[in-house]
C-alpha cells in the first residue's frame, strides 16, 4: 500500500488544496494530510477546525488528517509515507518546492517528492488571499468549498 503525505497550513483549505488532494488520492492508496501547527503563529482558523473542514470536504476513507509541529520529512517517516505530495501553481512554487525536495531527499532518500500541478482555473488561489478577501467581507465562494466559506464567515463574525 502506497502512502503519501500532503503537508500545509490549510488555513483555510481552498479549492486548490482540495484539487491536489483529489489528484493524490487517484495516485496513492492512502493520503495523510498533515496540518502544520506552529505555536508562534496565530491561525485564522483553529487546527481542529481546519481538520474538520478537510474531512467534511473530502469524504474519502483513504484520507486521514494529522497535526505536526516539526519537520515535514520527520512526519512523513512517522506516517510511513512513500512520498510527499506538493501542489504547484506556477514557476515560483516550482523553484521553492525543488529546493525543499532536494533538502528532503538528502535527509530521507527513500521518500520521493511528487509534484502535482494545480488545475488552470485554481492556480491563482492562495489561502493568504482568501483570508484577506474574507476578512474584508468579500465573497470567497469561487475559491473555497461552501463549508469553508461558512466557517470563514462565522469566524469573522466571532472576531
Amino acid at each position: 500500500m502506497k502512502t503519501a503525505l500532503y503537508t500545509g497550513s490549510f488555513d483555510p483549505p481552498t479549492l486548490g488544496h482540495l484539487g491536489v488532494l483529489q489528484s493524490a488520492l487517484r495516485l496513492f492508496d492512502r493520503v495523510v494530510v498533515a496540518i502544520g501547527v506552529h505555536p508562534g503563529k496565530t491561525p485564522f482558523l483553529s487546527a481542529d477546525e481546519r481538520a474538520r473542514l478537510l474531512r467534511a470536504c473530502c469524504d474519502d476513507p483513504r484520507m486521514t488528517v494529522v497535526f505536526f509541529d516539526g519537520l515535514a520529512i520527520d512526519e512523513a517517516r512517522r506516517q510511513g509515507a512513500d512520498a510527499m505530495v506538493r501542489g504547484l501553481r506556477d514557476g515560483t512554487d516550482l523553484d521553492y518546492e525543488m529546493q525543499m525536495s532536494g533538502m528532503n531527499g538528502t535527509m530521507a532518500p527513500d521518500i520521493e517528492t511528487v509534484f502535482l500541478p494545480a488545475r488552470p482555473e485554481l492556480r491563482p488561489i492562495t489561502a493568504t488571499l482568501v483570508r484577506q478577501i474574507a476578512a474584508m467581507g468579500g465573497d470567497v465562494s469561487s475559491f473555497v468549498h461552501p463549508l469553508v466559506r461558512e466557517a470563514l464567515t462565522s469566524g469573522i463574525s466571532r472576531r
